[in-house]
């Protein structure tokens, strides 16, 4: 425990056999439950585990509290609904099974997925079993060795002392950042995160892509956790259902941890195009679900506009080009005067909408 609020570390892992103990050997001490999730590997990270798996018992014992019957009245029919809901929603999970024989009292809980389902769904599967375990604080460490556990008392400190919903580590802000970080991934780090800013609402997380995180238990029970996204944009994707959620968020800054024998399994160009296609589509969700369905705001109508007139101006801008490379034509003037009154209309209706989305979302970010 830490503060005296239950602490779960979930460990996504495919092909791990290499790392993983490095990984449960230095968690600290006053972690409760480490549940390491196999997304079915190809090598023997599960043997890996078990084997090694030597006095296990935890002097904390949870149990799930989907096993605790609801005595129904008329108040309390909510709280029916609800538990219901957290019963049906486990089959739109990746399916999986646990290996321990006694997950209630054992501290390092092994899962395994029967299909492979993406470092997404592997985190969403952790998160489910400490969602219906009622842990205060969950994060999330990576199992290749790359995040530093003497860092996850700062990860985890604000969520349990301050009541943050969502702690990233910065990676970016640290001092090496420039010089440990490969510049490729920094480069792209850094656009997918500006892209993310937009997408999400969070214009104050600056790395969006970092995978150090903690969540409250709040967060897990305002979320769908079965429908995060299951691959590498999984930290964009869950950024847009907090937001939507009004959790509130906050980074911290951590090192740059790179060459402990880690293998990357990103494939930058094979992941890029997905990733923006899930930002486009998860910003027209939150505009849609938070500024029109949940409460109307004028921001709503300012991003529409400028997009309409975005679509708009193209045919202008469209027939201007064509005129310019065309020899012996002229440019009309009406056509031209259109083109500047719609950019000049539509580029002011972008920032305004921006800075409304700033100023109603600068109270998430704590």
């Amino acid at each position: 425990m830490l503060y005296n609020k239950t602490i779960a570390v979930v460990v996504p892992c495919y092909n791990e056999s290499q790392q993983i103990m490095m990984v449960l050997n230095s968690m600290p001490s006053f972690v409760d439950r480490i549940i390491v999730v196999d997304d079915s590997s190809k090598d023997d990270t599960i043997g890996t585990v078990m084997k090694h798996l030597s006095d296990n018992l935890s002097t904390l014992k949870l149990s799930s509290n989907l096993k605790n019957e609801i005595v129904s009245n008329i108040y309390n029919r909510a709280d029916i609904e609800v538990r219901q809901k957290s019963i049906d929603e486990i089959q739109k999970f990746t399916p999986s099974e646990i290996v321990n024989k006694n997950p209630n009292q054992e501290k390092i809980i092994v899962i395994k997925h029967l299909t492979n389902g993406g470092v997404g769904a592997a985190i969403a599967t952790g998160y489910k079993w400490c969602k219906d375990h009622d842990i205060d604080c969950t994060a999330v460490m990576a199992g290749d060795g790359q995040m530093d556990p003497d860092e996850l008392e700062s990860i985890c400190s604000p969520v349990v002392n301050e009541g943050i919903d969502y702690v990233k580590g910065n990676r970016l802000i640290h001092k090496s950042a420039w010089v440990i970080i490969p510049r490729v991934r920094f480069l792209g780090n850094s656009i997918l995160s500006i892209l993310t800013k937009i997408a999400s609402g969070y214009w104050s997380v600056s790395d969006t892509q970092s995978g150090y995180t903690a969540i409250s238990n709040n967060a897990l029970n305002a979320i769908p956790l079965y429908d995060i996204y299951k691959r590498y944009g999984m930290p964009n994707d869950l950024l847009v259902k907090l937001n939507i959620a009004f959790c509130t968020i906050r980074e911290v800054e951590i090192k740059p941890i790179y060459g402990v024998g880690e293998k990357s399994k990103l494939n930058i160009i094979k992941v890029s195009l997905p990733i923006l296609f899930l930002l486009i589509r998860c910003f027209f969700k939150r505009l849609q679900t938070k500024y029109l369905y949940r409460s109307f705001h004028p921001l709503y109508l300012l991003y529409w506009v400028a997009f309409i007139i975005g679509i708009i101006n193209s045919y202008f801008v469209y027939q201007l080009v064509l005129n310019f490379f065309t020899p012996d034509s002229k440019t009309p003037t009406d056509y031209l005067i259109i083109f500047i009154f719609l950019t000049i209309s539509g580029f002011q209706s972008l920032l305004f909408a921006m800075w409304m989305d700033i100023q109603d979302n600068e109270r998430l970010s704590k």
